[in-house]
Order: C-alpha cells, then structure tokens, then sequence
C-alpha cells in the first residue's frame, strides 16, 4: 500500500500496480477504483495509516485517542448511556484505584470529552458535546 494523489489532487491509497493501471481506495471512503498508474503521484505528507484513520469521524478519533484502556472508553459510555454520575458512584464500578481513575479522568478532561458538573450536591462527570458526538461515532462505525 502507498499514499498517492491523482492530477486532481485527491489522495488516494495504491492498493495494486498492475503496470499501467492501479487499483486505489479513497482512505475518507472506502470506495475502490481503477486508475491510470501514470496520473498517480507517491506523496510524502502522511503514512498509508494516518491516511485510512479518515475513515473514523474526527470526534471518534478524538474519544478513542483520550482512552487508554477499556474501562475509560467504558467511563464515557456509561455517561451516554446514563448522564452524569456522581464521582463516587462512577469510582466504585470503575475496578481502579483512585489515583488512576483520577488520572485517567484528568486527561478525558484534557482531550476535551469530559467535564465536571454537579450531579444532587455532589461533584460528578459528564460527556461534553464532543465526548456525546466521539462515542456515538464509535458505536456507528462500520
């Protein structure tokens, strides 16, 4: 697999060269064609990967690259499923000890996908509009 871009421009990911023709997958879309090999370009400005990471939604990037590990992604779809939560409460089901759950929260916040609010006087969590809109891509994916 290579990164190229055609005469117009569009990035495309070379999938086969067959001499004159290539067979290309859009990495935003998916979609598979045949093309001159001649009106492709080899770039350099990003990696084959990095490219087919377009697929996923910017916000569900954002929410799986704040998550390291299972029970954070988890933290964020309990508070879709269920709102916010109390601190407390969300602590007690996480399996973690405090200062983890602490950490990991602290750099949900960072990214942008959790916040602080008040849930019946105590301090709580939930989703930000872009944490809602990171998990719902997620749970859409192909």
């Amino acid at each position: 697999m290579q990164t190229v871009r055609d005469t117009d421009g569009r990035r495309w990911i070379r999938i086969a060269d067959h001499g004159e023709q290539s067979r290309v997958r859009d990495p935003t879309t998916g979609e598979e064609t045949t093309v001159p090999s001649e009106t492709l370009t080899p770039t350099s400005d990003d990696a084959v990967f990095e490219a087919l990471a377009d697929r996923v939604p910017a916000a569900g990037r954002r929410v799986a690259k704040a998550c390291h590990a299972d029970w954070q992604l988890g933290l964020l779809v309990a508070l879709a499923d269920d709102g916010p939560r109390p601190v407390r409460k969300l602590l007690a089901a996480a399996g973690v000890c405090e200062s983890d759950f602490l950490g990991a929260t602290t750099e949900l916040r960072a990214a942008g996908v959790l916040a602080e609010t008040t849930v019946a006087g105590q301090r709580a969590y939930e989703l930000t509009a872009a944490g809602r809109e990171g998990v719902g891509a997620l749970r859409h994916a192909e």
